[in-house]
């Protein structure tokens, strides 16, 4: 069976949204944290634990969004933002401190005194940015209190600690450090992975914080295979996510970073054996920090020059210390292509469309009347509004985030190897054969097409040729369609990229962050339920109760674990299904009769004859399928016909196996919704081909979209990634039919 592939865009941002409050670190909440010191010289010992050099912290206790908490851990955070002269310090509170507790699940609070950035917005949006991309933390604003007195606005950053690699990485105990020099050296090699002192770790310990119980061999044997052994590089450093930070450093210009005197990122070593960088510190992206020891600008660069910096200084210029971070990867030509296809993805998604400026705008409106209001702050009102715009200056110079980045798009948007890059057609097929998956892609403008795919999330990606010849499931030869075959056993996600001599490009564009799934779900389906069974089908204890089947419309075996069924579109995971297995085009019939106590296909609840929804759902909270029906008839079933794929009819009922055809059913509409809730986009898939409007409402009946037209259609998609949270109803109207369907956007 042919079919378009199923894509599950998954962005991996799960966290809290269990709580009933948002999430802490929810960019458009302000926090509340009121500190409360019993010490009257509370800032005289901060300050003295600073000078010393020590991480130990002072007793304090907290009330974050009105929840107290006693017995914290207070110290200062970071090192060049914090002096003794400032009334306005950063803070790292370590609710955990003396005894076991959270909010929301976070145990440690990072407060950022929001210095070097007159705007306020640079590290919140910065983070925003990068999440698209890879993983980042979450980051947004927290009113301070010390002892009932207002201390000014803060930036709210989530740690890069054990909680945080668990969300990512489901795993938290491997090895992590952050390139963080004791005391940075503008004239010295600093955390840049480098080894310039061989094997010894002892000799590194001031230049890289293990943040882990151990890993010290493993970092040793990175930075060997980084200097050394290059061509065994992706078994232990992931690249994509290397990429993708070396990508966002330059096209937001943040040299506060491994570009410029290499240091503010974190290390870790995944359960794959691969490290993954993860960025820190973004508070002087946007041109803040100019400093660099690459030949070009070893003295530093000005704001304007901060437009045309080079995204491919260390390759095309010296470095005045090594940076084999980025030398050894862009000294390979397609590994430099993929970098210039994530920069290019940046700029089309940010700065070609304004979206940066919208959202720093929107966060500055947020926050602007406590920002007028906070009297520690070391900039003026003027300086706060006038820096989207424009470049102000104390010391030193902080550049106008509009106009920097105006002249940084038109700079990158023309750079070799951002532009002239292979086209992908979004609609990939997949064919299911028997034990493998066909995969095939349109693709112009392109010499090389690859795969890379893996068969569970915490595997690596493993690389596989597409091919044009005819013989690989991808039409005729020379075709630009590009297929190859992968056993089913070894492909769960998967993506694209594609390259000529001089560009290369991915599907989806932010791969591989971003990826396709092959999915049994949508092969899974409601196919005919009963919910006013008289005589038709009894179960094991002689009753007749209400029954659903399901169906199996895919070439595989389907496990249900995992799978759920609801009558209520509250609480989707009402029911899990069984742990049984339907053959490919085999059906499974369960007992809606909310008697749980006489097997393990009886449901624990049941249906309405008088008429309600019933929900298909998978373990991440998406609805897979769904069907809505008013007051059934006695002996009469409600199901699809075709069988598995038609839209929804009364029939006489036919458990268990095919339902039975009817002359009019094949122009009765339905369509699958999916994936709900969502974050990114949605997707309509068709009964059959379909022709008419689609409108998309939110609770208040107001249109949120501009009028779609179909016609002759399977599919349909359409992008929810900038539209508010809360509950939607899209309508689909034909000639004949009106079908509304709810969903979510979270």
């Amino acid at each position: 069976m042919r079919f378009l592939v199923l894509v599950s865009f998954l962005l991996t941002t799960l966290g809290h949204m269990a709580h009933a409050q948002s999430d802490f670190y929810d960019i458009n909440e302000i926090r509340n944290v009121r500190l409360y010191f019993q010490q009257p010289n509370w800032d005289a010992l901060l300050d003295s634990l600073y000078v010393d050099g020590k991480e130990e912290r002072i007793h304090a206790s907290v009330v974050v969004d009105g929840v107290r908490f006693d017995s914290v851990g207070v110290r200062y955070k970071g090192f060049s933002s914090v002096s003794t002269e400032r009334k306005k310090n950063p803070f790292n509170i370590k609710l955990d401190y003396v005894k076991n507790q959270s909010y929301q699940g976070y145990e440690k609070i990072k407060l950022s005194n929001v210095i070097q950035d007159p705007s306020f917005v640079r590290e919140a949006l910065s983070y925003e940015i990068a999440r698209n991309y890879m993983e980042a933390s979450k980051a947004n604003f927290a009113n301070v209190f010390i002892n009932d007195t207002f201390w000014g606005v803060y930036t709210n950053v989530e740690a890069v600690n054990k909680q945080f690699l668990a969300d990512r990485f489901s795993s938290k105990e491997n090895a992590l450090f952050k390139g963080n020099p004791e005391d940075l050296d503008l004239n010295g090699e600093n955390s840049n992975l480098n080894n310039l002192y061989g094997l010894d770790s002892s000799r590194y310990y001031h230049l890289y914080d293990l943040k882990s119980d151990a890993g010290w061999g493993n970092l040793m044997t990175l930075m060997s295979v980084l200097n050394d052994s290059v061509e065994l590089l992706e078994d232990i450093l992931n690249m994509d996510q290397t990429l993708w930070m070396h990508a966002f450093n330059y096209t937001f210009v943040n040299y506060d970073s491994y570009i410029g005197y290499a240091q503010n990122y974190y290390l870790y070593q995944n359960d794959n054996g691969q490290f993954y960088p993860i960025l820190w510190d973004l508070n002087q992206s946007f041109g803040s920090f100019r400093l660099t020891d690459a030949s070009t600008f070893f003295r530093g660069f000005s704001v304007n020059e901060a437009q045309t910096v080079d995204p491919l200084t260390h390759l095309n210029s010296f470095s005045v210390h090594p940076r084999p971070l980025l030398r050894q990867l862009l000294s390979n030509d397609k590994y430099k292509r993929m970098y210039l296809a994530h920069i290019r993805t940046m700029v089309e998604e940010y700065m070609s469309n304004d979206l940066y400026y919208e959202r720093a705008t929107a966060i500055q409106q947020l926050i602007q009347n406590y920002v007028f209001l906070d009297e520690n702050k070391f900039y003026t009102n003027a300086d706060f509004t006038n820096n989207l715009e424009v470049t102000v200056k104390d010391l030193v110079e902080y550049p106008g985030i509009k106009d920097l980045m105006s002249g940084r798009q038109m700079y990158l948007q023309t750079y070799p190897g951002v532009a002239g890059h292979p086209l992908l057609d979004n609609e990939a097929l997949i064919e299911v054969v028997p034990d493998s998956i066909d995969i095939t892609v349109e693709v112009d403008l392109s010499t090389r097409v690859f795969l890379y795919y893996r068969s569970n999330k915490n595997n690596k990606f493993v690389l596989a040729n597409m091919f044009d010849d005819g013989l690989h499931n991808d039409g005729s030869n020379n075709d630009n369609v590009y297929g190859v075959r992968i056993s089913s056993s070894e492909i769960k996600d998967y993506y694209f990229y594609a390259e000529n001599d001089s560009s290369g490009a991915f599907l989806p564009k932010r791969a591989a962050h971003n990826y396709f799934s092959v999915s049994s779900d949508m092969a899974l389906v409601i196919n005919e339920i009963c919910a006013s069974n008289g005589s038709i089908i009894a179960d094991e204890n002689g009753d007749f109760d209400d029954w659903v089947e399901l169906y199996n419309t895919s070439g595989g075996t389907i496990d249900l674990t995992g799978f759920y069924l609801s009558d209520d579109f509250a609480n989707l995971s009402k029911w899990p299904l069984p742990s049984i297995r339907i053959d490919p085009s085999g059906y499974a019939l369960c007992w809606l009769d909310d008697e749980v106590e006489e097997g393990s296909m009886h449901a624990n609840f049941k249906l309405s004859a008088s008429g309600e929804s019933l929900y298909l759902s998978n373990t991440q909270g998406e609805i897979i399928d769904e069907v809505t029906f008013g007051p059934q008839t006695t002996d009469k079933s409600y199901g699809r016909i075709a069988n598995g794929i038609g839209g929804f009819v009364e029939n006489t009922p036919t458990p268990n196996e095919e339902n039975i055809s009817s002359a009019n059913a094949q122009n009765t509409l339905n369509y699958v919704l999916y994936p709900n809730p969502s974050e990114n986009a949605v997707r309509l898939l068709f009964s059959h081909k379909t022709s008419g409007k689609i409108d998309i409402r939110n609770v208040n009946g107001s249109q949120v979209n501009r009028q779609a037209n179909i016609a002759n259609a399977w599919t349909w998609n359409y992008d929810v990634s900038e539209m508010v949270k809360g509950i939607y109803f899209l309508t689909v109207t034909t000639d004949g039919t009106v079908l509304t369907k709810k969903f979510i956007i979270n």
